[in-house]
Protein backbone atom coordinates (compact mmCIF):
# COMPACT_ATOMS: atom_id res chain seq x y z
CA UNK A 1 0.00 0.00 0.00
CA UNK A 2 1.40 3.40 -0.99
CA UNK A 3 2.27 5.66 1.93
CA UNK A 4 0.53 9.05 1.94
CA UNK A 5 2.90 11.91 2.68
CA UNK A 6 1.99 14.12 5.63
CA UNK A 7 3.80 17.20 4.37
CA UNK A 8 4.19 19.30 1.24
CA UNK A 9 7.39 20.34 -0.45
CA UNK A 10 8.03 24.03 -1.14
CA UNK A 11 7.23 23.46 -4.82
CA UNK A 12 3.84 22.08 -3.84
CA UNK A 13 2.91 25.12 -1.79
CA UNK A 14 0.75 27.83 -3.41
CA UNK A 15 2.86 30.37 -5.28
CA UNK A 16 1.74 33.26 -3.10
CA UNK A 17 3.25 31.72 0.05
CA UNK A 18 6.54 30.42 -1.34
CA UNK A 19 9.35 32.53 0.16
CA UNK A 20 11.29 33.09 -3.06
CA UNK A 21 8.23 34.07 -5.05
CA UNK A 22 7.06 36.36 -2.24
CA UNK A 23 10.44 38.09 -2.25
CA UNK A 24 10.29 38.62 -6.02
CA UNK A 25 6.70 39.90 -5.92
CA UNK A 26 6.63 41.88 -2.69
CA UNK A 27 10.25 42.61 -1.81
CA UNK A 28 12.52 41.35 0.97
CA UNK A 29 11.02 43.68 3.58
CA UNK A 30 7.71 41.84 3.38
CA UNK A 31 9.27 38.52 4.41
CA UNK A 32 9.43 37.16 7.95
CA UNK A 33 12.67 35.99 9.56
CA UNK A 34 11.61 32.39 8.89
CA UNK A 35 11.03 33.07 5.19
CA UNK A 36 14.34 34.89 4.73
CA UNK A 37 16.20 32.08 6.45
CA UNK A 38 14.39 29.53 4.26
CA UNK A 39 15.70 31.27 1.14
CA UNK A 40 19.24 31.15 2.54
CA UNK A 41 18.89 27.41 3.23
CA UNK A 42 17.72 26.89 -0.35
CA UNK A 43 16.18 23.49 0.25
CA UNK A 44 14.75 21.30 2.94
CA UNK A 45 15.21 17.63 3.75
CA UNK A 46 13.26 14.50 2.89
CA UNK A 47 10.83 15.12 5.73
CA UNK A 48 10.89 18.90 6.19
CA UNK A 49 10.61 21.93 3.95
CA UNK A 50 13.11 24.76 4.18
CA UNK A 51 10.42 26.76 6.01
CA UNK A 52 10.09 24.06 8.65
CA UNK A 53 13.87 23.84 9.02
CA UNK A 54 14.04 27.61 9.41
CA UNK A 55 11.40 27.51 12.11
CA UNK A 56 13.37 24.80 13.90
CA UNK A 57 16.54 26.90 13.80
CA UNK A 58 14.84 30.01 15.17
CA UNK A 59 13.12 27.96 17.87
CA UNK A 60 16.49 26.48 18.83
CA UNK A 61 18.16 29.88 19.24
CA UNK A 62 15.15 31.95 20.27
CA UNK A 63 15.72 34.96 18.01
CA UNK A 64 17.65 36.27 15.01
CA UNK A 65 19.86 38.23 17.41
CA UNK A 66 21.02 35.13 19.24
CA UNK A 67 21.33 33.25 15.96
CA UNK A 68 23.79 35.92 14.79
CA UNK A 69 26.21 34.65 17.46
CA UNK A 70 25.86 30.97 16.57
CA UNK A 71 28.93 28.85 15.86
CA UNK A 72 29.42 26.43 13.00
CA UNK A 73 29.22 23.42 15.33
CA UNK A 74 25.98 24.68 16.92
CA UNK A 75 24.32 25.11 13.53
CA UNK A 76 25.58 21.94 11.89
CA UNK A 77 24.47 20.00 14.96
CA UNK A 78 20.80 20.76 14.29
CA UNK A 79 19.03 17.88 12.58
CA UNK A 80 18.68 18.59 8.88
CA UNK A 81 21.35 21.32 8.88
CA UNK A 82 24.54 19.95 7.41
CA UNK A 83 27.84 21.68 6.78
CA UNK A 84 26.68 23.40 3.58
CA UNK A 85 23.57 24.94 5.14
CA UNK A 86 25.46 25.95 8.30
CA UNK A 87 28.12 27.63 6.16
CA UNK A 88 25.47 29.47 4.12
CA UNK A 89 23.83 30.83 7.30
CA UNK A 90 27.15 31.97 8.80
CA UNK A 91 28.21 33.59 5.53
CA UNK A 92 24.91 35.51 5.32
CA UNK A 93 25.23 36.70 8.91
CA UNK A 94 28.80 37.86 8.35
CA UNK A 95 27.84 39.66 5.13
CA UNK A 96 25.07 41.48 7.01
CA UNK A 97 27.51 42.55 9.73
CA UNK A 98 29.98 43.86 7.15
CA UNK A 99 27.24 45.81 5.37
CA UNK A 100 26.28 47.48 8.66
CA UNK A 101 29.91 48.36 9.37
CA UNK A 102 30.42 49.73 5.84
CA UNK A 103 27.24 51.77 6.08
CA UNK A 104 28.20 53.18 9.46
CA UNK A 105 31.68 54.07 8.26
CA UNK A 106 30.17 55.99 5.35
CA UNK A 107 27.64 57.71 7.58
CA UNK A 108 30.23 58.71 10.17
CA UNK A 109 32.11 60.68 7.53
CA UNK A 110 29.26 63.13 7.10
CA UNK A 111 26.72 62.75 9.91
CA UNK A 112 26.44 65.46 12.49
CA UNK A 113 24.84 64.42 15.77
CA UNK A 114 22.27 67.10 16.49
CA UNK A 115 19.71 65.19 18.54
CA UNK A 116 19.38 62.07 20.72
CA UNK A 117 17.57 60.38 17.81
CA UNK A 118 20.65 60.81 15.62
CA UNK A 119 22.79 59.01 18.20
CA UNK A 120 20.22 56.27 18.72
CA UNK A 121 19.98 55.57 14.97
CA UNK A 122 23.75 55.11 14.86
CA UNK A 123 23.90 52.83 17.89
CA UNK A 124 20.79 50.67 17.51
CA UNK A 125 22.13 48.23 14.83
CA UNK A 126 24.93 47.13 17.17
CA UNK A 127 23.08 47.27 20.48
CA UNK A 128 19.53 46.07 19.88
CA UNK A 129 20.25 42.37 20.48
CA UNK A 130 22.90 42.59 23.21
CA UNK A 131 22.22 40.41 26.24
CA UNK A 132 24.74 42.20 28.47
CA UNK A 133 24.98 45.85 29.42
CA UNK A 134 27.37 47.68 27.10
CA UNK A 135 28.51 51.22 27.81
CA UNK A 136 29.56 53.05 24.65
CA UNK A 137 30.87 56.50 23.81
CA UNK A 138 30.38 58.58 20.68
CA UNK A 139 33.35 60.92 20.44
CA UNK A 140 32.68 64.13 18.54
CA UNK A 141 34.74 66.99 17.10
CA UNK A 142 33.94 70.69 17.43
CA UNK A 143 31.34 70.39 14.64
CA UNK A 144 29.56 67.52 16.42
CA UNK A 145 30.77 65.12 13.73
CA UNK A 146 31.57 61.57 14.79
CA UNK A 147 35.24 60.82 15.29
CA UNK A 148 34.93 57.43 16.93
CA UNK A 149 32.41 55.08 18.53
CA UNK A 150 33.95 52.83 21.14
CA UNK A 151 33.12 50.42 23.95
CA UNK A 152 33.99 51.74 27.38
CA UNK A 153 32.81 48.80 29.45
CA UNK A 154 30.88 45.55 29.22
CA UNK A 155 28.87 44.62 32.28
CA UNK A 156 26.75 41.76 33.51
CA UNK A 157 23.07 41.22 32.78
CA UNK A 158 22.02 44.24 34.84
CA UNK A 159 25.00 46.44 35.59
CA UNK A 160 28.13 47.97 34.13
CA UNK A 161 31.07 49.58 35.86
CA UNK A 162 32.30 52.80 34.31
CA UNK A 163 35.00 55.10 35.59
CA UNK A 164 35.44 58.62 34.18
CA UNK A 165 39.09 57.78 33.58
CA UNK A 166 38.29 55.19 30.89
CA UNK A 167 35.83 57.45 29.09
CA UNK A 168 37.93 60.60 28.93
CA UNK A 169 41.17 58.73 28.26
CA UNK A 170 39.52 57.47 25.07
CA UNK A 171 38.12 60.92 24.24
CA UNK A 172 41.52 62.55 24.62
CA UNK A 173 43.21 59.80 22.61
CA UNK A 174 41.01 60.72 19.64
CA UNK A 175 41.14 64.50 20.22
CA UNK A 176 37.46 64.68 21.03
CA UNK A 177 35.79 67.98 21.81
CA UNK A 178 32.72 66.38 23.37
CA UNK A 179 31.16 62.98 24.01
CA UNK A 180 27.78 61.30 24.08
CA UNK A 181 27.59 58.17 26.19
CA UNK A 182 25.01 55.42 25.91
CA UNK A 183 24.25 52.07 27.41
CA UNK A 184 21.58 49.45 26.98
CA UNK A 185 19.25 47.91 29.53
CA UNK A 186 18.92 44.22 28.54
CA UNK A 187 15.63 44.12 30.47
CA UNK A 188 14.15 46.37 27.77
CA UNK A 189 13.13 49.08 30.25
CA UNK A 190 15.01 52.29 29.47
CA UNK A 191 14.08 54.07 32.71
CA UNK A 192 17.30 55.44 34.28
CA UNK A 193 18.26 53.96 37.63
CA UNK A 194 19.65 56.08 40.51
CA UNK A 195 23.07 54.64 39.62
CA UNK A 196 22.66 55.82 36.01
CA UNK A 197 21.85 59.34 37.19
CA UNK A 198 24.75 59.45 39.66
CA UNK A 199 27.16 58.17 37.02
CA UNK A 200 25.99 60.81 34.56
CA UNK A 201 26.67 63.58 37.07
CA UNK A 202 30.14 62.19 37.80
CA UNK A 203 31.01 62.02 34.12
CA UNK A 204 29.65 65.52 33.48
CA UNK A 205 31.71 66.98 36.31
CA UNK A 206 34.87 65.20 35.11
CA UNK A 207 34.24 66.48 31.59
CA UNK A 208 33.98 70.06 32.83
CA UNK A 209 37.37 69.76 34.51
CA UNK A 210 38.98 68.31 31.38
CA UNK A 211 37.25 70.63 28.93
CA UNK A 212 35.41 67.80 27.16
CA UNK A 213 31.66 68.31 27.35
CA UNK A 214 29.33 65.42 28.12
CA UNK A 215 26.49 66.24 25.73
CA UNK A 216 24.11 63.46 26.69
CA UNK A 217 23.69 60.06 28.29
CA UNK A 218 21.25 57.84 26.39
CA UNK A 219 19.73 54.64 27.74
CA UNK A 220 18.48 52.15 25.18
CA UNK A 221 15.66 49.72 25.87
CA UNK A 222 13.77 47.50 23.46
CA UNK A 223 12.10 49.85 21.01
CA UNK A 224 12.54 52.84 23.33
CA UNK A 225 15.19 55.13 24.75
CA UNK A 226 15.67 57.88 27.32
CA UNK A 227 17.88 60.93 26.93
CA UNK A 228 19.02 62.11 30.36
CA UNK A 229 19.63 65.54 28.90
CA UNK A 230 16.03 65.80 27.69
CA UNK A 231 14.88 64.61 31.12
CA UNK A 232 16.96 67.37 32.76
CA UNK A 233 19.05 64.77 34.56
CA UNK A 234 22.36 65.91 33.10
Amino acid sequence: MKRIRDHLTIKELPLDIRPRERLLNSGALSLSDVELLAIILGSGTKNKTSLQLSQNILSEFGSIGILSKATFSELSGIKGIGEAKAAAILASIELGKRLIIASKQKEKEKIVISSPEDAVNILIPDMIYLDKEYFKAIILNTKNEIIKICDISIGSLNSSIVHPRELFKMAMKHNGASVIVAHNHPSGNSTPSPEDINLTKRLSKAGEILGIELIDHIILGKGNFVSLKEENLL
